[in-house]
């Protein structure tokens, strides 16, 4: 995501790789059929994550289940627990997995995700009585939370480097696909038997249980993937990690490419252990003890160092104002909200809901072209902007027609276009630059933590979110979107005054812009071009030319920061 030599051990060793390598961004994963059928396999990952997200939106406003589950539905506190109870699970699981994939494996992590994803599945949709959906929920929240960090993190480990960003990119297409088609699921089942007093409880139940087919389908098709080539790197399998990069590139295990996507991952894996070895010596024993501790220590140490801190800040908020900015309240409530503001018929009101889904996703098809070209500030300021602006229209017209919707219709279609807008404002902006720019402000050594911080601080906020929102429609109304306003410009003013541009940044810069006086990214990098020295990279990239002959990767960095 970053500029500048972020990516890699040794700069030449990269840049002969790039040469090497087959087509980059889409029609890279086209032209290699295993690339594609892992691109493929990663957005179900995305879809099950984004249709669990819509999904229950749609039910909620279900007569049959609003019968079956009595005040559990009616009450505003209990329905945001109805909610909110799945983000709560989803939080610890994103906690439990990063030691679960380094312990288990990114493979058999993935798998465990779908057995438990699809347990609370089950329990849902057989629920004859909310505590059935609470425990449902909260056991299918453990296995989503897992899985939104482990296959983007599995499927970037395994797919070359020219094509992760097109990966990111098909994921947060899967996501939102997977929003859409949840909500015209829910409109389509929604007839079954009717939509009053009448309605069959298969309109709800099914819906549900659909979640079940890609969640299938991942868990069986993980089975015949190969292990993650980090992972086997890690854990001194190196033979076989040189053979699934060999497969997935379709190239002779000894070819410059394969060998130097390896030497890559084992100059990564050589430098954190390096790095832990002189920071914390005390604990190489290999004890669960130690690795505790390292794990404490690290963790400890993104609160302590001042410039670290600065990043924990920029990613922890950057996810509290995209989940205060009220997406996922429209997600979870759209139905309600289109018929608090007027559009009568739960059928149109879910109809209203599926047009959300569309214009979702097709916002985030831009949004994944241009943003390397635009930059991330200008997308997510004018995103909280246009976000904000919908909230306030929205908020004076509740205000000025909630007793009389039906006698001004026009006041009322607005109100629901500006929710449309909306949705399109947080596609293109807040939806996938948030993780971009979450993702590219770490130093190399603590980029997993710093990362599962964030991760951590988005899932506990919508969890939040989705708690409180049916109390704040009931109780203040139209004060619910002066909230949300609020947190949008909110939102658009930190990123304005506190955030630095990252685009095309180099490590030398993201430390200026971080004020890190240290220079640890530099730090770093300097240490990596030490290793790669050491086992072979850079001779790969000295192959480059006979003038770079006997130079050493830190000579060749220096050359490259002159240029």
């Amino acid at each position: 995501m970053g500029g500048g030599h972020a990516g890699g051990a040794s700069p030449y060793a990269a840049k002969h790789r790039q040469a090497l390598q087959g087509k980059s961004g889409w029609a890279g994963l086209v032209h290699n059929r295993k690339i594609f059928a892992n691109a493929v396999f990663a957005s179900l990952g995305g879809l099950l994550y984004g249709y669990n997200q819509g999904v229950f939106s749609g039910v909620l406003s279900m007569s049959s289940f609003d019968q079956r589950m009595g005040s559990a539905v009616s009450n505003p506190g209990t329905k945001g627990w109805l909610v909110s109870i799945l983000e709560l699970g989803a939080w610890v699981g994103v906690l439990s997995t990063g030691y679960l994939a380094d312990k288990l494996s990114r493979k058999y992590t993935i798998m465990l995700a779908v057995a438990i994803f699809c347990v609370g599945v089950v329990v849902q949709s057989a629920a004859f009585q909310p505590s059935s959906i609470y425990g449902g929920r909260f056991i299918t929240g453990l296995g989503v939370g897992s899985l939104s960090m482990a296959v983007p993190l599995y499927n970037a480990e395994l797919s070359p480097p020219e094509v992760r960003g097109s990966l990111v990119a098909l994921q947060q297409l899967a996501i939102t696909f997977g929003i859409l088609i949840s909500f015209w699921i829910d409109y389509g089942t929604n007839y079954i038997g009717g939509t009053g007093s009448g309605q069959s409880e298969a309109a709800w139940r099914i819906p549900l249980a659909m979640q079940l087919v890609p969640a299938i389908i991942l868990g069986i098709g993980i089975i015949f993937m190969p292990f993650s080539p980090r992972w086997l790197v890690n854990q001194g399998r190196d033979e076989e990690a040189v053979a699934v990069l060999s497969r997935a590139r379709r190239l002779p295990p000894d070819s410059d490419l394969v060998q130097i996507e390896f030497l890559e991952i084992k100059a990564q894996y050589l430098f954190e252990s390096e790095l832990n070895a002189l920071k914390f010596p005390q604990y190489q024993d290999g004890s669960f003890s130690s690795n505790f501790k390292l794990g404490v220590h690290a963790y400890m140490s993104l609160l302590t160092s001042r410039t670290l801190f600065y990043r924990v800040a920029v990613g922890s908020l950057t996810m509290f104002f995209q989940q205060w900015t009220g997406v996922n309240a429209i997600l979870y409530y759209a139905p309600s909200i289109f018929s608090d503001l007027g559009l009568t018929g739960n059928t149109t009101s879910l109809l209203a809901t599926g047009v959300v889904g569309i214009v979702m996703f097709l916002a985030t098809i831009p949004a994944v072209i241009w943003i390397d070209k635009v930059g991330r500030k200008p997308v997510l300021i004018s995103g909280a902007f246009i976000m904000a602006a919908c909230h306030l229209i929205v908020a004076v017209l509740t205000a000025l027609y909630h007793n009389s919707w039906s006698t001004h219709p026009t006041a009322g279609w607005v109100a629901c276009a500006c929710v449309w807008v909306f949705s399109i404002a947080f596609g293109y902006s807040w939806g996938p630059c948030s993780w971009i720019l979450v993702a590219e402000i770490w130093p190399l050594s603590i980029r997993g933590k710093g990362i599962s911080i964030a991760s951590s601080s988005n899932w506990m906020n919508n969890f939040i979110v989705g708690q409180v929102t049916p109390s704040m429609l009931t109780h203040i109304g139209f004060g619910t979107f002066v909230f949300f306003g609020a947190f949008a410009f909110l939102g658009g003013f930190f990123i304005m005054f506190f955030v630095p541009e990252t685009k095309g940044l180099t490590l030398e810069e993201m430390d200026d812009v971080f004020g890190d006086r240290e220079g640890l990214a530099v730090a770093d990098q300097e240490r990596q071009n030490a290793i790669a020295d050491r086992i072979g990279l850079t001779a790969f990239g000295q192959r480059k030319g006979e003038s770079d002959i006997e130079k050493s990767s830190h000579e060749l960095f220096d050359d490259e920061g002159k240029a």
